[in-house]
């Protein structure tokens, strides 16, 4: 039985609840062996077996639970497939922007009619802007084609017998809209209720919908800068190569180079593909792959890897891997792989959804049949409007609009803090770090040479290496080189002449003629080649080494003259913000290219003792995922291209400022700031932000839920309605908008010394025992005013109206400590 992998684009899709559906319809496809849908790329990847089922069958799968599938190449790495992505994305953008706008444009006159009889803009157009009609006309459309989207996904949940956001927004925006229209069609219905004209809700309705079409446009907006990772990597791809052909050599497009070519390099080139050399040699700049900074030497039977930079020597090379074999194209899957859906913060409120919702429906349709068969006449009228009074009373407003609210606040702190946050998803997961994971170079050390160490040879001193050594270099491109002359015009020291003759010998170092006399610069093979005995340096060259540092020899004449270490300072605030990292209760690790003894110079100077030395590209990312089956909440810290893979597996990938693209892309947290101390400001606001979510989420599910049980009880055993829909949407609405201060409020230290993940089930019982807790008092009102004061139907209205507000005030600050309110907090 062979198995097959193919890659298909989808478009729709925008929480996990959507991601699990599409899963799950895609397994149950015949044939089928697994399914992996991508939420970041947009992208399912599917195994199967080709001879029970095929790509269009399983395209028809997902298409049949409402979902699009454009079409689009296999071959994920070709540009015009990258291509044809970004302008799905862009037009999958543009959809949202136009429904967004039209809607905004219908919902302003609406809402300006909240404000008529403050004439604001005249009698004549305060008189149009709330006319019953003129609102349901500007109403309609909003609920219907600029809603659209969410009732096609709440059908589609419904067929699957789910629920998920799109399930709140419509129900709570058609139970506004339906009663409103009603009222307006049918105002008769209303008048033994309401007493006159009947209220209406069209504004609640359409600024929902408004608002919703408002973040689902950004976030498809920050969806398409996501895939700009990818569309980077590709871009390093050359686009010719110079193929040999016996005595000549022939420019060819990349995609036309086959297995076993031999390929011409020149100094300044971007190598094609990947291979072997097989005449020549050179140092290769392969800092755009690894992110490490010495230029790696590269000599016959040397494998070099396909878009890293060629320096200073021309080779030849046999092409062993081309198309989607290289590297490269190795680590654009791995990059698209790991972009894979991590479960944000919406989802919690998708799961809660899936109690919530079905409850409400039921609760309501439970207090309209009571009312038909128990209520005062007219009977339906009270039913129909109980029915919308539970709807409206558990309107599930705040939980779409929490998110976005608080990681606004996040954010903007963040930023002023010198941390650039991407995204609420990224700050869900800040919170439940539990082991940072540094790459060194350029993450831990600055990312440039300098020298940190000279030992003169008998009969000279520091100062005559170091001013030979630079005089040598002075014509020198290589990092090295550089190191040296800016180490002698530091100390004050005199460059000697530019040298009569200068040769660079590829992967070893320099040959210069300076007046006279003859300078080598370079490694241990260098001297060894012309002759000169380094005997007397070895004990120096032993203690630079321990250290982590690269040892370049110099000669003068054909004798040794002394040795100079070159390596990768130490940033700032390294061991600091290790320290405060572990008083956090997060563990801590390295990981690099480098060999074991450099990077275990560099970890004792930081304090780390799990080091992941000699790792390479693909392998990071793997190292990330062995942590995580650990059971590690992880956070990846890196800068280089290399580090792009394991930046997408971490649970949050962080990159430093002066980070490649590709990496800052990859990253959801950059830090602003040299300093890596930013680091533990940047974990503390992500517990921050994400505990202030979760009051949002506890107030939003508890006190409707509460409200909820209320209401229905009141309606059941009381002959009239409790309150009144109005009421109800500005108790609410209140409510609501005294959660404004929630973002930025405080909380409470001890919340904040350790990762405390969350888990749904949680949630649902702080729901189910909080939410009836809080309608005790409710209820003992309903007694008081019944019973000792036999209230009217007005009077009831409004005793509840102001006992609701007042137990409302009670919860929010209950919820918003884990302290005493009031007093301890």
């Amino acid at each position: 039985m062979s198995v097959r992998r193919v890659e298909i684009p989808i478009l729709g899709m925008h929480c996990a609840a959507c991601v699990a559906r599409i899963e799950k319809k895609i397994l149950s496809v015949k044939g089928v062996k697994s399914a992996n849908v991508n939420l970041a790329a947009s992208r399912a990847t599917v195994e199967y077996d080709p001879s029970v089922t095929s790509v269009g069958s399983l395209k028809d799968a997902i298409v049949d639970i409402g979902y699009e599938v454009p079409e689009e190449s296999e071959d994920n790495l070709g540009e015009d497939s990258v291509e044809r992505q970004r302008k799905a994305q862009l037009n999958e953008t543009r959809t949202w922007k136009k429904r967004f706008v039209i809607s905004a444009f219908l919902t302003a006159p609406i809402v300006l009619g909240m404000t008529a009889n403050l004439n604001l803009f005249g009698r004549f157009a305060s008189d149009v802007v709330s006319n019953p009609w003129i609102q349901f006309m500007l109403a309609t459309p909003v609920q219907f084609w600029a809603g659209r989207p969410f009732y096609k996904g709440a059908w589609s949940s419904l067929r699957h017998k789910t629920a998920d956001m799109n399930t709140l927004i419509a129900v709570g925006s058609s139970a506004a809209y339906f009663y409103s229209a009603v009222a307006v069609v049918f105002p008769n219905w209303f008048n033994a209720l309401h007493f006159g004209r009947p209220a209406l809700y069209f504004d609640t309705s359409a600024v929902i919908i408004t608002l919703i079409l408002l973040g689902r446009m950004l976030e498809s907006i920050a969806r398409s800068r996501t895939s700009e990772a990818v569309r980077r990597l590709v871009g390093l791809k050359p686009i010719a190569a110079r193929v040999v052909l016996g005595e000549g050599e022939v420019e060819i497009p990349i995609e036309q180079v086959k297995v076993g070519d031999i390929l011409l390099v020149k100094p300044g080139e971007r190598i094609p593909v990947d291979g072997i050399i097989v005449d020549g040699y050179s140092a290769v700049d392969e800092s755009m792959l690894t992110g490490e900074s010495l230029p790696v030497n590269k000599s016959v039977g040397d494998e070099v890897i396909g878009a890293t930079l060629n320096i200073d020597g021309a080779f030849r090379f046999k092409a062993e891997r081309v198309g989607r074999d290289t590297v490269l194209a190795q680590i654009v899957r791995m990059v698209e792989e790991a972009q894979g859906s991590k479960a944000p913060v919406q989802r919690m409120a998708d799961v809660i959804a899936g109690y919530f919702v079905p409850a409400v429906v039921v609760v309501a349709v439970a207090a309209f049949f009571g009312w038909m068969i128990w209520g005062r006449q007219p009977a339906l009228n009270y039913a129909l409007t109980s029915f919308i009074a539970v709807l409206i009373v558990a309107c599930p407003c705040a939980l779409g609009l929490a998110t976005p609210t608080a990681v606004m606040v996040g954010t903007g702190r963040g930023a002023e803090l010198g941390i650039l946050i991407k995204g609420g998803e990224v700050l869900e997961r800040a919170h439940k770090v539990t082991m940072v994971v540094f790459d060194k170079t350029g993450t831990l050390t600055r990312g440039e040479l300098s020298v940190t160490g000279i030992a003169a040879a008998d009969g000279f001193d520091e100062d005559d290496v170091l001013k030979y050594a630079a005089s040598a270099e002075r014509m020198s491109e290589h990092p090295i080189g550089k190191a040296l002359v800016e180490a002698a015009r530091s100390r004050g020291l005199e460059i000697l002449d530019t040298p009569n003759v200068f040769r660079a010998i590829a992967g070893r170092g320099v040959e210069a003629e300076i007046e006279g006399r003859k300078v080598l610069v370079g490694s241990r093979g260098l001297m060894d080649e012309f002759g000169v005995d380094i005997a007397g340096l070895a004990q120096s060259a032993e203690q630079f080494a321990s250290e982590g540092w690269t040892s370049v020899y110099v000669s003068l004449d054909g004798s040794a003259l002394g040795v100079a270490a070159v390596s990768d300072s130490l940033k700032d605030g390294g061991l600091d913000a290790v320290n405060d990292l572990r008083r956090m209760d997060i563990q801590i690790a390295m990981i690099t290219g480098d060999s074991l003894i450099t990077a275990d110079a560099v970890a004792r100077k930081v304090g780390i003792d799990l080091v992941f030395a000699e790792t390479s590209p693909q392998n990071k990312a793997k190292v990330i995922a062995e942590l995580q089956n650990e059971g590690q909440i992880v956070a990846m810290v890196g800068d280089g291209i290399n580090d792009a893979p394991a930046l997408r597996a971490a649970d949050v990938g962080i990159s430093v400022n002066n980070a490649v693209d590709i990496a800052k892309e990859s990253a959801g947290i950059i830090l602003l700031r040299k300093s890596l101390l930013v680091l533990r400001d940047g974990i503390i606001e992500g517990r921050k932000t994400f505990g202030n979510i979760l009051k949002y989420i506890k107030m939003g599910s508890s006190s409707n839920f509460g409200n909820m049980l209320s209401m229905t009880g009141a309606s059941i055993f009381l002959p009239f309605l409790p309150m009144l829909p109005i009421q109800i949407l500005l108790n609410n609405f209140l409510y609501d908008l005294s959660q404004i201060a929630i973002p930025s409020d405080n909380v409470d230290k001890e919340y904040l010394l350790k990762s405390r993940p969350w888990n749904v089930s949680y949630i649902k019982k702080f729901m189910v025992v909080f939410g009836p807790v809080s309608s005790v008092f409710d209820f003992i009102t309903f007694g008081v005013l019944w019973f000792i004061f036999g209230a009217s139907e007005q009077l009831f209205h409004t005793g509840w109206f102001l006992e609701s507000l007042c137990t409302q005030t009670l919860v929010i600050h209950i919820i918003r400590t884990g302290k005493l309110p009031f007093i301890d907090s």
